[in-house]
């Protein structure tokens, strides 16, 4: 492979949006590492990036752990040789009531969306800055962080700061050739979402609200990823992708 390709990290990227973004990175021609808590839920994305004539590198990270995310970017630059490109996919979920969250969930869930997502971003602003390279980081949000809905407390704050998150770092790491932007989908419709949308009458209840009356897909928010990714974005940083049906134009 030729040490000129361009290189990313996919957080959370065993399945789903994630899994997504690393196949169709690697079918324009990255090389692509993947990280999940479990690594060994990777075979499968690993199996396409390499298909898509990408070398691919898991990687075992929980994002919740500092100790964790300086030690998955010191293994994927010594996999890779670079990152060009950070997505921070992964997070958790929560739906309760505000007035019964308690003080561990919401440490587990800010601990993970908000502050792992921080510290994965210092890690490759680091590794950038000191090897001068210019980069891109890329922030998956949600529409929760920008509308209020009940029982979504913890994890709407978390994903509305992700988005901020962008502006801020955007402003501080232009200097060093560093472009930090958010991807804000709605709900896509994936396999881990399933469940919810069983439920008797969610479906309907969640299409009604999107004036396109369809959920967007993984690979629509990918392709929204690579754009963002790629050099007809250079000038684009500090800002927020919504990608969404229309929910919050109304």
């Amino acid at each position: 492979m030729s040490a000129q390709r361009p290189t990313a990290l996919v957080t959370g990227a065993s399945q789903g949006i994630g899994a997504a973004i690393a196949i169709q990175l690697a079918q324009l021609g990255y090389d692509v590492a993947v990280s999940s808590t479990r690594p060994e839920k990777l075979a499968d994305v690993i199996s396409q990036v390499t298909q898509a004539g990408g070398r691919a590198a898991p990687i075992a990270l929980d994002i919740s752990s500092h100790s964790d995310i300086v030690r998955a970017m010191k293994e994927v630059v010594a996999a890779l040789g670079h990152v060009d490109v950070l997505v921070n996919n992964a997070g958790i979920p929560l739906k309760k009531p505000a007035v019964d969250i308690t003080p561990e969930e919401w440490d587990r869930v800010i601990g993970t969306n908000l502050t792992g997502t921080f510290f994965m971003s210092q890690e490759m602003g680091r590794h950038l800055i000191a090897a001068r390279r210019p980069g891109c980081i890329i922030n998956i949000a949600s529409t929760h962080g920008l509308v209020g809905l009940p029982e979504r407390a913890a994890y709407s704050i978390a994903k509305g700061a992700m988005i901020h998150m962008a502006r801020v770092l955007a402003v501080e790491w232009a200097a060093h050739g560093i472009r930090f932007n958010a991807i804000v989908p709605g709900r896509v419709d994936t396999a881990s979402r399933a469940g919810s949308l069983a439920e008797p009458g969610y479906r309907d209840m969640a299409l009604n609200r999107v004036p396109l009356k369809r959920f967007a897909t993984a690979d629509e928010i990918a392709a929204a990823v690579c754009y963002l990714a790629s050099p007809q974005a250079s000038y684009v940083t500090g800002q927020a992708l919504v990608l969404d049906g229309g929910l919050t134009a109304q």
